[in-house]
């Protein structure tokens, strides 16, 4: 009788077997040591495993079946968090066959062409509990100052347009924005606490671009900036996104600054509009539960007819 299941797939290359691994364990997959494997065999455990069969349908997009015809082994993977296992795949470059999501149901399903000639197909939606506080985004009512380093201008120019871009997609008006540009990027967190201390603005966006030299000045200046922004937005209480760039290369910052890895200037503003309508919904939440139990503090108890009856006998 049936013991056990384990399914095998062969990696022609080493550095595709290690991408593999590497992957599977990122996502959750346990590993269990294999003996007398020199690097060349990883045993992955899933929580639950299960054996799917299924006749090939024919409404697969018609690179997906080609893809499906020449492996005839589909690997299905639930999994709690799709979007964070999907810009894990982005950052290293897999290729994207399909991409649904079901609006109803919030469940997200992609299929992958992993190293290897291996797909996979990753489906779930996140778990979210009853107490779960989440921001959503949009700006829309809100207001926001951009903290812009003058220094290497010609990345950090790149990353406002893309901050601003995003703001305006999440409904924020050009009245509600506010730029302050500032010598270098050691300025920024300065300038970033002045303005959160007014009070005025819902986050802050830092954008600032800082490339590796010859000197351990990139160090000292990167830590510093980093620590300065943090401690600002944890002192004052106003979200703090941060966009500065820390590259070693020119290549590098082009490339974070709207071309091969987005525009990170862009996904700052998203985190800023995001964290500043969380804030609001839990002081919302805050809110609402003070007023809960001020009420129950304050609210009589009711008497049971018994009780009744024996305080008018007394009278």
């Amino acid at each position: 009788m049936l013991k056990s299941l384990h399914i095998g797939r062969y990696a022609t290359k080493q550095e595709d077997f290690r991408e593999l691994a590497e992957f599977f364990q990122a996502i959750g997959f346990e590993s269990i040591a294999s003996e007398g494997s020199k690097g060349r065999s990883a045993v992955l455990a899933a929580p639950l495993g299960l054996l799917s069969l299924n006749a090939l349908s024919p409404n697969y997009p018609a690179e997906v079946l080609e893809h499906l015809k020449d492996v005839a082994q589909l690997i299905v993977l639930e999994v709690t968090n799709p979007d964070a296992i999907f810009q894990m795949a982005e950052k290293r470059k897999f290729v994207v066959l399909t991409d649904k999501a079901s609006p109803a149901s919030g469940e997200r399903s992609f299929t992958l062409k992993l190293p290897g000639d291996i797909i996979v197909t990753v489906h779930g939606k996140p778990e979210q509990l009853s107490s779960d506080t989440a921001g959503e985004l949009t700006g829309e009512g809100k207001r926001f100052a951009l903290v812009v380093s003058r220094f290497n201008s010609f990345i950090t120019e790149r990353l406002l347009s893309g901050a601003v871009d995003g703001l305006r997609r999440m409904r924020v008006k050009d009245d509600d924005l506010f730029v302050a540009r500032v010598p270098g990027a050691f300025e920024i967190p300065s300038a970033a606490r002045t303005l959160a201390e007014t009070k005025k603005y819902d986050a802050i966006i830092c954008i600032g671009c800082l490339l590796r030299g010859d000197t351990a000045h990139y160090d000292v200046i990167a830590n510093e900036v980093t620590r300065g922004i943090g401690q600002s937005a944890q002192e004052t209480g106003v979200p703090h996104a941060f966009g500065v760039l820390t590259c070693d290369t020119l290549e590098q910052a082009i490339d974070r600054a709207g071309l091969k890895a987005g525009n990170k200037g862009f996904e700052a503003a998203l985190a800023a509009v995001e964290m500043a309508s969380w804030k609001k919904a839990v002081r919302r939440q805050a809110t609402a539960s003070g007023k809960r139990e001020t009420n129950r503090a304050t609210s009589k108890p009711k008497r049971s007819a018994q009780t009744r009856k024996r305080v008018a006998k007394t009278r």
